[in-house]
């Protein structure tokens, strides 16, 4: 009886740190680090703008922040991860990167990202930012087009990358949201003509509104809360 009374007080005291951990406070600053898909979401029915308005029907002083610069990959946020995000103080850091990683290693004097810069280059973000006390979501990239069934040219790499993001989130303790997966998840009910563009994305990687909304509710899944104050038209 003994040893199940202190099991018990153990379980207790664990679902209460937890719960501590992951509640948000009104005083909290959230930011987003990325690339175009992220400087793009702090416009109207953009992700950030969704998660914002939701969020602040609850805790109306929480700040948050879009740090997007289109064309970014996994290189760059390390070049300005100083200035752009330690340098502003942030509680909570969102990472939506790994598009143009992949991406650009096809497109006309573009260079991609190799996958052992990826790895190494989110690990030593994510561990700077770390250091800060901040806490730290790593998201996988999405798609690049949306056929289903891996018929879309760039769906080996992009698996592979998302692979590499949740190692590097196992591996520094972080919680993952699995973008990829819910996307490719989302597509298989919800493309039946499988057609390339044009229901989460507006030209195969910048999200529409309906890929705004998605991962506004992923994101605010992460951060324990939900998407309120939407209208989905």
């Amino acid at each position: 009886m003994i040893w199940r009374t202190i099991l018990i007080c153990s379980l207790l005291t664990l679902v209460s740190c937890t719960a501590r951990y992951f509640a948000l406070r009104n005083n909290d600053r959230i930011m987003f680090f990325g690339d175009s898909i992220t400087q793009y979401g702090v416009k109207p029915n953009g992700y950030i703008t969704l998660i914002k308005d939701s969020l602040s029907k609850k805790l109306p002083s929480i700040e948050i922040i879009g740090a997007g610069i289109g064309g970014n990959k996994v290189p760059d946020l390390q070049a300005r991860i100083d200035t752009d995000v330690i340098a502003k103080n942030p509680t909570i850091v969102v990472i939506y990167i790994g598009i143009n990683d992949v991406w650009q290693s096809i497109t006309p004097g573009g260079f991609g990202t190799p996958k052992n810069k990826y790895e190494t280059g989110l690990e030593e973000i994510i561990r700077k930012i770390q250091k800060t006390g901040a806490r730290v979501i790593l998201c996988t990239p999405t798609v690049i087009g949306e056929k289903k069934n891996g018929k879309n040219q760039l769906d080996k790499q992009l698996d592979e990358y998302s692979g590499i993001s949740r190692h590097v989130a196992q591996k520094t303790k972080i919680e993952l949201c699995d973008l990829r997966y819910a996307f490719v998840s989302y597509l298989k009910s919800h493309n039946p003509r499988n057609v390339e563009e044009g229901i989460l994305t507006v030209d195969k990687a910048h999200l529409s509104d309906k890929g705004n909304r998605l991962v506004a509710e992923e994101l605010l899944k992460a951060l324990k809360q939900e998407l309120i104050g939407f209208n989905d038209k």
